[in-house]
């Protein structure tokens, strides 16, 4: 008797580029970023849509399908996979493009960081000050997946936990830069104060300043959790939990220059440097005893004098980096240096594993036997540590960190990603299993937010940095899978995890927004920086940050506006505005601004682009005029640039559409076309007009298509 046929039916997604489109034979070529080819049959129901961000609408493309697989393209497919003896098959039941056209990806949009971020913060608004009183007393660690606190029930205490209460700081300070927005400092600046006032020991005798691990609220009043109470570190000082009570007040000492916050910052250090710090062999020990300060005490079992990722690397990223650009300080540069140096002194371990180790003994020996990490990876501390090589590279200038960085980006995808869905792993293996080859999943194939983060940033930064178009491609798909899958366009916020087919996966604490591991900082770091790189490094456009400094809080009154540590000379500080008027004493090479003398605080917008820009364009509304202002050579690769502002201004519903070209100093005939196309698309209500003293060349080509009004007698915008 034979064996019976296996057969499998299941539901499952696939990412990749269309290879080719067969519309006689229903189906077409889908290439996955590691190669390979698959075939998607399209003979059963099929909608899709486009990547859409945070409070926008659905984006339906169901009916123009078939018309959207142009080869090249990238997208997403979820299907029904059937696999049977000798053959297999796909049918494709949705797609979603992460690309509104060939090449434009909705991401790459230079508002769209800016707008998920008010979004988020907006979201942890709602959940934790419902009644837009920005008192935290009434913060709780735990938000729901709808972004509402979990029901209390009668005497129960309430832990606030310091960490995450900074982490939250740190989103809403962020946010303030990115928009502006008077009620995201407000809530930073309370919730740094709270820090301040009930987390906070200052030791005056000692000169330092330690965290307790949070506070519980009980009927009786407030009880200090001194020691972490958190399973990994319980009963110890964790290294982590006192460089994270420094991210969100960090943050918001950038836009105001609180003396108070920067004393915090030094003290910190100064614990750092006096309790932490392996002076004999380097680095920081990961835990002290909370009673004698001792890295070494018998007492922290498990986490005697050890070292790790976090007690290392995480200072760069949480709070030194940020302080750095807020003061230009050489302490804290030298401090960076040295962490960097470190990393790439003990961290790297091939050829043992492609991954770098990150628990240490004492002595840089590899402890491999700790708690749950035993010989594992997570595969977000890889990519975490080619950022911030590559940020750091660009204060002080290193090969060695270069070689690391890239050496990293280029192993990571076949050994820490999923190459047919998308998507970056949690914690794997650090050795390949002998049966397999691969290195195998830990517990689950869970893809968590932060790490897709990381993984973003990672490559946007080499793209940026190196020009290398494979690394813009991985910071591409990476972007496109955790646009199409983590944002929660229903309640608002990012989900957690989500399953290895981008569902969102909402069981237990992952179901949680708010939770010990999430609190807006991961997230909203990515916004922020995604817009860094993605418009000054990569995307030629501008950059617009805001600050709210009293003058007099920053030494010399010099604000410092650098959005982070970028490669020098790549960008520089082009515009400024101080309580709304134009101010011109400003240092565009260093990005600076040498404030006015004044007691009262200001409101400073700065608009940083990059060094080389061919062409700027922006545009502008005062409620019946819209206004395109453009400047340089208006050329085919500016296209989709000059698209994506017409389309922004049209929005607004304008009478009048001045076009300001008194800079341009060429046109090319793609760009007229797009001018036409949408001039006939606004209809015949709307008036385009030329404005100002163009250049004779440049009025010649736009007055040959008898398309425009000219109005020569206006002045051009910056004239």
């Amino acid at each position: 008797m034979s064996a019976p046929e296996i057969r499998r039916t299941y539901s499952d997604s696939i990412a990749g580029y269309v290879s080719a489109y067969e519309p006689a034979h229903q189906r077409f070529g889908l290439r996955t970023t590691d190669g390979r080819e698959f075939t998607i049959h399209l003979d059963g129901l099929l909608g899709s849509q486009i990547v859409r961000n945070l409070a926008e609408g659905y984006r339906d493309t169901s009916e123009a399908t078939l018309d959207m697989l142009a080869e090249g393209r990238y997208v997403f497919v979820y299907g029904i996979f059937y696999e049977w003896d000798g053959g297999a098959r796909i049918e494709a039941r949705n797609i979603t493009f992460p690309e509104e056209h060939r090449g434009s990806y909705v991401f790459e949009d230079p508002k769209w960081w800016v707008h998920q971020a008010r979004e988020i913060a907006d979201f942890y608004l709602r959940g934790q000050f419902p009644d837009e009183v920005y008192d935290w007393r009434k913060f709780r660690t735990h938000l729901t997946l709808s972004g509402t606190h979990l029901p209390e029930g009668a005497g129960q205490d309430v832990r606030q936990e310091t960490d995450t209460i900074s982490r939250l700081v740190y989103g809403l300070a962020t946010a303030f830069l990115l928009t502006g927005e008077d009620r995201f400092l407000e809530a930073a600046e309370s919730g740094t104060e709270y820090l301040r006032e009930h987390m906070q020991v200052a030791d005056d005798r000692e000169g330092i300043v330690y965290w307790y691990h949070g506070i519980d609220i009980t009927r009786a009043g407030q009880r200090k959790v001194f020691a972490s109470e958190f399973g990994d570190d319980f009963d110890a000082i964790p290294m982590y939990e006192q460089i994270y009570a420094l991210a969100g007040p960090t943050q918001t000492y950038r836009i105001t220059g609180d003396p108070r916050i920067a004393a915090d910052i030094d003290r910190t250090v100064e614990l750092f440097h006096r309790y932490f710090k392996d002076y004999v062999r380097g680095g920081y020990f990961s835990h002290l005893d909370p009673i004698t300060m001792d890295p070494r005490a018998d007492s922290l079992g498990r986490n005697r004098a050890r070292k790790n990722w976090n007690s290392v690397g995480d200072h760069a990223p949480a709070y030194l980096i940020n302080a750095y650009l807020a003061t230009g300080r050489s302490d804290l540069a030298d401090m960076l240096e040295e962490t960097a140096d470190t990393i790439v002194r003990h961290f790297p371990d091939e050829p043992n594993s492609p991954f770098v180790q990150e628990r240490f003994h004492e002595d840089w020996s590899p402890d491999r036997t700790w708690g749950w990490q035993q010989d594992r990876a997570v595969v977000g501390h890889n990519l975490k540590i080619a950022w911030n090589l590559m940020r750091i590279n660009s204060l002080v200038a290193k090969p060695e960190y270069v070689a690391l960085a890239e050496r990293i980006a280029e192993i990571m995808p076949a050994v820490g990603s999923d190459q047919q869905r998308g998507g970056w792993y949690d914690v794997v293996e650090r050795r390949a299993d002998p049966r397999f080859g691969d290195h195998r999943l830990v517990w689950h194939d869970r893809k968590a937010w932060w790490q897709q983060e990381q993984s973003i940033l990672a490559y946007l930064i080499l793209a940026g940095t190196t020009g290398d178009p494979d690394h813009r491609r991985l910071a591409r798909e990476a972007a496109s899978f955790y646009n199409a899958s983590f944002l929660d366009y229903e309640d608002g916020g990012v989900y957690f995890n989500v399953l290895a087919n981008g569902i969102p996966y909402l069981l237990g604490t992952e179901r949680l927004k708010g939770s010990h591991a999430m609190a807006g900082y991961h997230s909203m770091e990515l916004c922020y920086l995604a817009a860094t790189y993605g418009n000054l490094l990569v995307g030629d456009n501008v950059l617009t940050l805001h600050f709210r400094p009293l003058p007099a809080s920053f030494p010399g009154r010099t604000l410092r506006v650098a959005p982070d540590l970028l490669p020098r000379e790549a960008v520089r500080l082009a515009r400024v505005w101080i309580d709304g008027e134009r101010y011109e004493d400003f240092d565009p090479k260093n990005l600076t601004v040498q404030l006015p003398e004044s007691t009262e605080r200001l409101r400073v917008r700065v608009e940083i682009e990059p060094t080389e820009m061919p062409m700027r364009i922006s545009s502008s509304f005062d409620g019946r005029t819209a206004r395109v202002s453009c400047e340089g050579v208006l050329g085919r690769d500016s296209l989709e640039k000059l698209r994506r502002t017409l389309n922004e201004a049209l929005e607004a519903r304008p009478e009048r559409v001045e076009f300001h070209m008194c800079r341009v100093t060429e046109i090319s005939r793609e760009p007229i076309n797009e001018l036409l196309f949408q001039r006939t698309k606004a209809g015949l209500d709307v008036d385009f007009v030329i404005v100002g003293e163009v250049p004779p060349e440049v009025t010649r080509a736009l007055a040959a298509t008898d398309a425009f009004l000219t109005d020569p007698h206006a002045r051009c915008d910056d004239e």
